[in-house]
């Protein structure tokens, strides 16, 4: 007979870890599902220098094998393996993974949301060198420097405007020729001398991989076909992001877009008992720090409902 357990976290992030911290501590002896990548996004960035208590900042992997020591040192359970179903539809939940079925009271879902790339040589091989799907995360590195950024939307502009006020010049490439964003964040960047605009233009290559370290892209002129190389420091990646939230789907309520929705002020879903944390749930911040706050709060809420219900 498949044990109950009271909490189980999907997910090994910032999110997942702190909730599971907190959820240890308060002897909960959660269960993590770590993931087809453990640690999440900081594991594929290397300095990280915003994230509060390291003032000479850490590398993303080093960061989140800390969370993780500190998660299994009060007594968190880890399962090396992505969860292929989930059943949320009635207490005790279920969630299967590798064939065998595992039981909560509560669930904390921490799955994160993966940065779409473009699929171009260089890119994955440089991605935390000077390829970045995050400008707020790693533009201080490039200061100074010449930088990339591609996509159309509300995202790229913003991360264009960003880069802008530490980079002397940023070239804004969208394959289409016209923008989607809206007009006001178009405005802006067109206004900004700093910031170059070239439309119908897609990347196709990142150099270079021999010297570790972005140092040109190969762009191609979609109305024409002519190639042409850039000598650029970095490439930001900025075409969205798509929440793993596809296990959930059909059980709890979504946004639009496809992100958790959570009640406001709270990581309640639409579905007693189960909690939404982390990027999963945000596509406004998408930060370490507030991914670990929502942890957080998805933790001391799970305590509280296991209390209320007799099961804690």
């Amino acid at each position: 007979m498949t044990e109950t357990r009271n909490l189980i976290i999907l997910g090994s992030g910032a999110a997942g870890l702190t909730a599971a911290i907190y959820a240890a501590r308060a002897n909960l002896a959660p269960l993590v599902f770590e993931g087809v990548q453990p640690g999440g996004q900081l594991t594929m960035t290397t300095d990280v220098e915003n994230y509060p208590g390291f003032k000479d900042g850490i590398i993303g992997p080093a960061l989140m094998a800390e969370m993780r020591a500190q998660a299994e040192r009060f007594g968190t359970e880890f399962v090396q393996a992505n969860a292929d179903s989930v059943d949320l539809n009635a207490r005790p939940f279920r969630v299967t993974a590798e064939s065998r079925t595992y039981a909560a009271r509560a669930v904390i879902v921490a799955t994160g949301a993966s940065a779409k790339l473009l699929g171009i040589p260089g890119e994955s091989l440089l991605m935390g060198h000077g390829v970045s799907a995050c400008a707020t995360c790693d533009a201080f590195f490039f200061k100074g420097k010449r930088v990339i950024v591609v996509g159309g939307g509300d995202t790229a502009m913003e991360e264009a405007s960003y880069l802008a006020g530490l980079s002397p010049s940023v070239t804004l490439i969208h394959r289409r020729d016209e923008f989607r964003a809206s007009k006001t964040m178009q405005q802006r960047v067109v206004e900004n001398p700093k910031i170059k605009v070239l439309l119908s233009h897609e990347v196709r290559h990142v150099h270079d991989v021999s010297q570790d370290h972005v140092n040109a892209i190969e762009v191609e002129d979609t109305k024409t076909k002519k190639m042409k190389t850039i000598p650029v420091s970095a490439l930001f990646v900025a075409i969205g992001h798509t929440p793993m939230s596809e296990l959930f789907a059909t059980q709890v309520e979504l946004h639009s877009n496809g992100y958790i929705k959570t009640k406001p002020g709270t990581t309640q879903t639409s579905v007693e008992g189960v909690f939404a944390c982390g990027d999963v749930q945000d596509w406004v911040y998408r930060q370490a720090v507030t991914a670990a706050g929502t942890g957080c709060m998805a933790a001391l809420e799970a305590e509280r409902f296991l209390a209320a219900t007799g099961g804690h």
